[in-house]
């Protein structure tokens, strides 16, 4: 189907709109177990009230119908239509970050004790997104609750009417066809650990005091992003100067670290869909051994330089140009699929070692803050060949870490906070699957 014919057009309550760039590629990459599912949970201090809690939901059902979709298969591209059911609230008792079935709605609600958790699919948002959808509900539900939130805190209110822009693809809005794209990487060296059985996904989770890397960030002059994308790297050069002579000679000297970057924050745009892209800081360990502050130092300079809005603007004329080739377009689904398959692996996972993605720190009214622990943001599961990522939210004096992992080895975990808590930034984590 023709991507004008679908973009926003609407029939009655029932509309329809072509995947976004960024979510093309997942109808093509999901199994059982690479699900591209993304979980952002709220850890409370008190349990959950189901009732009060199904009402939140259900008012904020009204304010986000561009989240009430099924994915939906047409002949040239796959496409989301508007899906007139409930958001599912279950007991979270299951595996984390599970594939959505077909037919059904992309989002989830699950409920356990004092844990409220939203799984999306990366094909309807990202963790901006989703989480933006997450404090709707939130303070939705203390307000049933007898919790007053303060009229001149800014966030999504229910009773509010939605704007077209919200879910417009902000790819196609700020793509410039006479920009240059970006240039293929080489291959990055991959975590060699055996894979877990199945169903292989687990997660460790890690608390991390926000006063002490703040303190450290400071002396350095980074942000926690860097500092932690740094740390990630360099616990890499450690796995791989401990291998032995022989798998060393066959593995790639290149580490790489994928980055997310929130487009929202460096492009005028309300969507709620995906807008997201990824720098990919890196050291090439045939020059030599690095220390922590030269790779603090290269990753800080890389960043700033894959960040500046104009190397955005490849990134997006990469992606997006692609997608706009007639000779593309005219290709049917099922081809398009396996091309789709085959250029994940070699233009995607193949050229980074492992992902830091970082929601930022979450902004809530402070009677609302106070009735919260902390937030755990849990990234899609690994495939086999990348088999760790960390996934990072900040909230009150607290820093969480969780690290998803599809390998047997928790090695990874374990250095990453010994390090941290060799550099006076407290690290605690049971390392036990959470």
């Amino acid at each position: 189907m023709d991507d004008k014919n679908l973009s926003g057009f609407k029939t009655g309550d029932r509309f329809w709109h072509t995947l976004d760039n960024a979510a093309k590629i997942f109808p093509a990459i999901i199994t059982r177990e690479v699900t591209s599912v993304i979980r952002v949970s709220a850890k409370l201090t008190e349990p959950v009230k189901i009732d009060a809690f199904r009402k939140a939901v259900l008012k904020a059902e009204g304010r986000f119908p561009y989240y009430l979709m099924q994915l939906r298969k047409g002949f040239f591209w796959y496409y989301l239509e508007h899906l007139p059911h409930h958001i599912p609230i279950e007991l979270d008792e299951g595996e984390c970050c599970r594939k959505f079935e077909k037919g059904g709605l992309l989002l989830r609600f699950l409920v356990r004790e004092n844990s409220i958790s939203l799984e999306v699919s990366h094909i309807l948002t990202d963790g901006g997104g989703a989480f933006d959808f997450l404090r709707t509900v939130l303070i939705g539900y203390f307000e049933e609750c007898g919790v007053a939130v303060p009229e001149g805190f800014s966030y999504k209110k229910p009773n509010e009417k939605w704007s077209e822009e919200e879910f417009e693809d902000a790819y196609k809005r700020y793509f410039r066809e006479d920009v240059p794209p970006m240039v293929r990487r080489s291959k990055a060296f991959h975590l060699p650990f055996s894979i877990n059985s199945s169903p292989r996904f687990h997660r460790t989770i890690v608390d991390v005091s926000m006063e002490d890397i703040k303190r450290v960030t400071k002396e350095y002059n980074v942000s926690i992003t860097v500092y932690l994308a740094s740390v990630y790297l360099y616990i890499l050069q450690d796995v791989f100067e401990n291998l032995n002579p022989l798998t060393k000679m066959k593995m790639s000297k290149i580490l790489r670290v994928q980055v997310p970057v929130n487009l929202r924050n460096i492009f005028s745009s309300q969507t709620m869909r995906n807008f997201s892209l990824f720098v990919m800081p890196e050291i090439d360990l045939r020059l030599g051994h690095y220390s922590f502050e030269e790779i603090l130092r290269s990753v800080y300079h890389q960043m700033e330089l894959e960040t500046e809005a104009k190397l955005i603007n490849k990134n997006i004329a990469r992606n997006v140009g692609s997608e706009k080739k007639i000779y593309v377009r005219s290709i049917p689904l099922f081809i398009k699929s396996l091309i789709l398959k085959v250029k994940f692996n070699s233009l995607g996972t193949s050229q980074y070692s492992g992902v830091v993605t970082n929601l930022g720190k979450v902004d809530l009214p402070r009677n609302v803050s106070e009735k919260i622990n902390h937030f755990v943001l849990t990234a899609p599961p690994p495939n086999k060949m990348l088999k760790v990522s960390c996934a990072v939210v900040g909230f009150n004096n607290r820093l969480t870490l969780c690290f998803g992992s599809v390998a047997r080895s928790k090695k990874f975990e374990e250095r990453f906070v010994e390090f941290l808590n060799e550099n006076k930034i407290s690290a605690k984590s049971d390392l036990k699957e959470y």
